[in-house]
C-alpha cells in the first residue's frame, strides 16, 4: 500500500513503464491565466478509506463532495481512472482519485488523457500546512511546496501549468508532528470554521468554473 502521508521529501513509489504510458497525458503549451482553456476537470486531493474521512490532508476530498452534492449528482467508482467520478450536465468532472495521495498524477493524468484535457484545463483543490487554518488561495500553476500530491501531479503531467486551489490547514503544533497533523482531524470547534471555508472554497470554485480562473483569484485571494 502507498504511503498516505504527503508532505515528505522521499521519493515516488515506483511506477511501472505500462502504468505511465496508459496514464501519460499528451503535450499542452501551458497557456497563462489570461487566455487559458475553460476548467473541466476538478479533482479533490486526499486518501480514500473511512479511517481517513475528516482528516485535514482530506479537505480536498470534503470540497468536491460539497460540490458534486450542490448539483445533485453522485459518485461513481471508475477503476480505469483510479478514482470515483461525477460529471454534470455541463459536461465537468468532478474526481476524487483512490491511489493515495503520492500516485494522485496516475489518476489525474488517466481522466486528462480520456478526457482529451490540457493540465490547464484542471482544478486541483488540497490542504496546504503554509497557510493559515481557513486560508485560502487559487493559483495558476508553481511547485509542489512539498506536497507529494501536487508532485505526483506534476510528475505526470509534465508540468508545473495547472490550476490548484489550496486550503490552509496550519502548520503543525510545536508539541506534535507533522504527520499526527495532517493526518488528524478537526476538533469540533475547527470543523465549525473549516464548514465555513469549504462554502467559500465551493463559491470560488463555482466562479473559477463560470468566469474563469483569473476572476476567481481575484475575487477570493483578497478574503483572507
Amino acid at each position: 500500500m502507498v504511503p498516505p502521508f504527503h508532505y515528505s521529501t522521499s521519493p515516488h513509489p515506483s511506477v511501472s513503464f505500462l502504468d505511465r504510458l496508459l496514464s501519460r497525458s499528451g503535450p499542452d503549451p501551458s497557456p497563462s491565466v489570461g487566455d487559458a482553456k475553460p476548467i473541466r476537470l476538478v479533482v479533490g486531493l486526499g486518501n480514500p478509506g473511512p479511517e481517513y474521512d475528516g482528516t485535514r490532508h482530506n479537505i480536498g476530498f470534503d470540497l468536491v463532495d460539497r460540490l458534486v452534492r450542490e448539483r445533485a449528482l453522485k459518485w461513481e467508482k471508475e477503476h480505469k481512472f483510479r478514482s470515483k467520478t461525477a460529471t454534470g450536465r455541463d459536461g465537468i468532472v468532478f474526481a476524487k482519485p483512490l491511489t493515495f495521495m503520492n500516485l494522485s498524477g496516475n489518476a489525474v493524468a488517466r481522466l486528462t488523457r480520456h478526457h482529451h484535457l490540457g493540465p490547464a484545463q484542471i482544478l486541483v483543490v488540497y490542504d496546504d500546512t503554509a497557510l493559515p487554518p481557513g486560508g485560502l488561495r487559487f493559483r495558476a500553476g508553481g511547485s509542489a511546496g512539498g506536497h507529494n500530491g501536487i508532485k505526483s501531479l506534476i510528475e505526470y503531467l509534465g508540468t508545473e501549468a495547472f490550476p490548484r486551489l489550496r486550503l490552509g490547514i496550519g502548520p503543525s503544533p510545536a508539541e506534535g508532528g507533522l504527520v499526527d497533523h495532517v493526518l488528524g482531524r478537526f476538533s469540533e470547534l475547527e470543523r465549525v470554521e473549516m464548514e465555513k471555508v469549504l462554502e467559500i472554497g465551493a463559491e470560488g470554485v463555482n466562479c473559477a468554473l463560470s468566469s474563469g480562473l483569473e476572476t476567481a483569484m481575484n475575487r477570493f485571494n483578497r478574503k483572507n
